[in-house]
Formats: C-alpha cells, structure tokens, sequence
C-alpha cells in the first residue's frame, strides 16, 4: 500500500507578508531571516529555507478534528513559494533528513498508533501503517521540536 505527502497551500499564509511585524506579533506570528540551513523547514514547497531568506514562523491548526487530538503547532512559510504537488510514495529530503515522530489516526481521528523514527525509513514505516485497514491518515512532525511536517494519506 503506497502513500501521499500533502503539502500545505501557500495561498493560507500568502496575506502574512503584508502586516508588519506588530501586526505579526497580535496573530503569535515572527518575521525572521534564515541564518542556517537546513533548519527552516517549509511545508508549503517541502524544502529548506535558503540562508538569507526571510520566513514567518506562525501556529497552523493541523488537526482540525472535534476530537480530543485537535492540534496546532508552529510552521515556517515563505513569500511566494509554489505549493509542491509530491508523487506517491515519495518522501522530500526535508521530512528524510530528520528524526520523525509519525502519529496514525482512526476514521474518528482518534490515534491509533505512534512511532519515533529516522526520516529515512519513513516510506517503509508508512506502508507498514496504511497496511492496518484502522489507520485513515497519518501526520508526521520533527521530533526535536514538534512541529508538523506534513499529513499523508493512502496513495
């Protein structure tokens, strides 16, 4: 059983580039240049930020389910970047290069099970997880600092 990384749409942070930093600071929201690389992860293109670069880290409701798991966590984002359409079964360098916490969820959005893992042997461990018919999705975060990376379905 295959799977799919999903991106998030650039278009839901596109208007943050426009408030100032005040602005920012009323929506828990921080302008900052990238000082080193890797270390910015964007979800929008699913790459590192660029040294030099300015990004938003700001809160992103990733688990919007009315259950007892709802969940938002800090992400960075970047002006202008395409939203990355990846294929299925492909896992990008900026999720395989970490140490991943992946969460799998029921049809109820409860958890079903969990697992800390290499980066590298996410394409493995999330077969093995869509091959349980009780998994519906998974959401996979950077264990270190517990940010989302990304939501990922069965392909």
């Amino acid at each position: 059983m295959t799977f799919q990384i999903h991106s998030l749409p650039g278009e839901d942070f596109a208007s943050l580039f426009d408030l100032s930093d005040d602005e920012l600071a009323t929506r828990n929201a921080i302008r900052t240049t990238v000082k080193s690389a890797p270390g910015y992860p964007y979800r929008v293109s699913m790459k590192d930020a660029d040294i030099g670069e300015t990004v938003i880290l700001t809160n992103h409701q990733h688990q919007p389910a009315n259950s007892p798991y709802q969940s938002s966590h800090a992400v960075y984002v970047t002006k202008g970047a395409a939203q990355v359409m990846l294929q299925p079964g492909e896992v990008p360098d900026m999720i395989r290069s970490r140490l991943i916490s992946l969460r799998m969820f029921s049809g109820a959005d409860l958890i079903v099970d969990g697992d800390v893992l290499d980066g590298a042997d996410l394409d493995k461990r999330l077969k093995e997880a869509f091959a349980d018919d009780e998994v519906a999705y998974c959401h996979v975060h950077f264990a270190k600092h517990g940010c989302f990376a990304g939501k990922v379905t069965r392909a």
